[in-house]
């Protein structure tokens, strides 16, 4: 199964899906991500055999430890792109077309590395162009600021990312938001100005306060910096991620949000300023 997970870095990510993720028995995944601790933690459990991907980044600490360790170890495949290669990708899967030709790689080792990714000759005059294939998804996950049960989906940071190709590059969505709201709520234009794609979209919505934690869901809440090093720190120690698996996952998402403080502390968590 190729499944997309949209946020970036530690920037709104699924996390509870993604621990949901981590609790089940699927295996021999391929994620397709602008990649945080989400992939780190889907490679660290064994769950990943291949990952697409233009970083995987706590941005603050800035390679993902748990990603670093599969990549170096050999045990993933990955299909390394530009960060508008992976746009054009997800945006040649939205459209259901098999590629999109493209500047963008032309000169580059992404060449070399991924030979499936293919130059070609433009009718129209004598240049070559990268065609970028699509990157369509089975499943993608993301995480909302506010959706209905019908799944208009609200994003009201300062970016909403790639999500909305995201959605559109998926044969189901799957959405988890921090505020469920009645549908007369996006009536307002105002409100409705920050839904980014089509509700037909949206396959299912689950509430989820605090969903994102530990990355940030701006203007809500920043990522989570203290918990971030605990997690990068766990990589370095015998048995770490198992400890780290043992503490915040196998749980259960209930008690994960009552051992990070709950959603008074996570409310409290500073944005991240640039």
């Amino acid at each position: 199964m190729t499944i997309g997970i949209g946020g970036w870095g530690p920037r709104r990510k699924p996390m509870a899906l993604v621990r949901e993720l981590l609790r089940s028995k699927l295996k021999d995944l391929t994620i397709v991500a602008y990649g945080g601790a989400d992939v780190g933690m889907l490679c660290a459990a064994g769950k990943v055999k291949k990952v697409v991907f233009a970083f995987v980044s706590l941005d603050f600490i800035p390679l993902e430890p748990y990603f670093r360790m599969a990549r170096q170890n050999g045990a993933i495949e990955v299909m390394e792109i530009d960060e508008g290669m992976f746009l054009l990708g997800l945006k040649a899967a939205a459209m259901r077309i098999p590629f999109i030709p493209t500047r963008i790689g032309l000169g580059t080792d992404v060449l070399k590395y991924s030979p499936q990714i293919k130059v070609i000759d433009s009718p129209y005059d004598d240049k070559a162009w990268v065609a970028m294939p699509a990157l369509p998804l089975d499943v993608a996950l993301l995480h909302v600021d506010r959706a209905d049960a019908r799944g208009v989906c609200q994003i009201c940071g300062p970016d909403h990312y790639m999500d909305d190709l995201f959605a559109r590059a998926a044969g189901k969505v799957f959405v988890s938001c921090d505020e469920l709201v009645d549908s007369e709520f996006f009536a307002d234009p105002g409100q409705a100005r920050q839904v980014f794609w089509e509700r037909a979209q949206t396959t299912g919505v689950i509430h989820l306060p605090g969903g994102a934690h530990p990355s940030s869901c701006a203007p809500r809440y920043g990522f989570d910096v203290k918990h971030f090093k605990e997690y990068a720190a766990s990589a370095k120690e015998a048995g770490g991620w198992a400890q780290y698996f043992e503490r915040y996952v196998a749980c259960g998402e209930a008690e994960y949000l009552n051992r990070v403080g709950g959603m008074a502390a996570v409310g409290q968590l500073p944005l991240p300023v640039f």
